[in-house]
Parts: C-alpha cells; sequence; structure tokens
C-alpha cells in the first residue's frame, strides 16, 4: 500500500510539471488533477486506518482462539493475508499504477488530451479504491468465517 501511495505522490508533481498548459485550459486545470489524486489518495488513506487496526485485531483474536505460538501465527495467517484472490487484488492495483503513471507520458500537450486524460486518470483512480476496498471486504469476510467456526 505504500507504494499506492508514493505513485499518487509522484502523480501530485506530475500534474504540476506535465500539465501546465492544461492550467490555462477552460473545464480542466492543475487543480483538476490535483483534485482527482488528492481524493484518492485520502480514500486510500480512509480505508487503510480504518481496516489495518480492526484486520490486525481480528488476526490476535484468532490467533488466540486457536493458541497458536508466534511462529505458528505466521505460517497460519498467511492464507488470511494471501491468497490467489488477495494477490489478484494486489496485482490489478499494481496494473492500475502503471497505467496511472504512464498516462502521463502518452499524452500530448494540447488541453483535449489534458482534459482526457483528467477523466481517465479519474476513472482508473476510482477502479483503484474500489479495488481496495474489495480486497479489505474479502480479507474481512474470510477472518470473521474463520473466528465464527
Amino acid at each position: 500500500m505504500r507504494s499506492v501511495m508514493w505513485v499518487l505522490a509522484v502523480l501530485l508533481v506530475a500534474a504540476g510539471s506535465e500539465h501546465r498548459a492544461s492550467a490555462q485550459a477552460p473545464g480542466c486545470t492543475k487543480s483538476d488533477f490535483e483534485s482527482v489524486v488528492n481524493e484518492a489518495g485520502a480514500a486510500l488513506r480512509d480505508l487503510n486506518h480504518k481496516n489495518t487496526p480492526v484486520f490486525q485485531a481480528k488476526l490476535r483474536a484468532l490467533k488466540d482462539k486457536r493458541n497458536w505460538s508466534n511462529d505458528q501465527f505466521l505460517t497460519a495467517a498467511e492464507p488470511f493475508v494471501r491468497d490467489e484472490t488477495i494477490v489478484g487484488h494486489d496485482q490489478k492495483s499494481e496494473e492500475l499504477l502503471v497505467r496511472i503513471t504512464g498516462g502521463g507520458q502518452t499524452a500530448t500537450s494540447a488541453s483535449q488530451a489534458d482534459c482526457r486524460l483528467l477523466g481517465e486518470l479519474r476513472t482508473a483512480l476510482q477502479v483503484l479504491v474500489d479495488t481496495q476496498k474489495e480486497k479489505w471486504r474479502y480479507m474481512m469476510a474470510k477472518i470473521d468465517k474463520e473466528l465464527g467456526q
């Protein structure tokens, strides 16, 4: 997740340097790019701040319930943080980040292309946020099921 936040920071810098022409274009400004990136970054931070402590507490509860030693816990807890579905969410997120960071490289300096890029950026960042939400939902449901058994 740190890589996601790093990429969002890079996008903010890129919005300032690569989209100066769009700052004068009506309907598509530098601040529009910054706003989209800031909103996505805030949503991702909120997801992590909300879910990480809850998930960690549930993992500890499962450790206690199963009477796992620390060594057992490291092995037994792995399927709750890394399985095919979770890896799929992570891969999708990485692909989105590559597409998001690569988008600025392919755009022309014309304001229409910049505004088109803004729409693509907004869509890709929303899909990224939605992917992370789904990952958290999946992980929580998985551990809740185990805690209920």
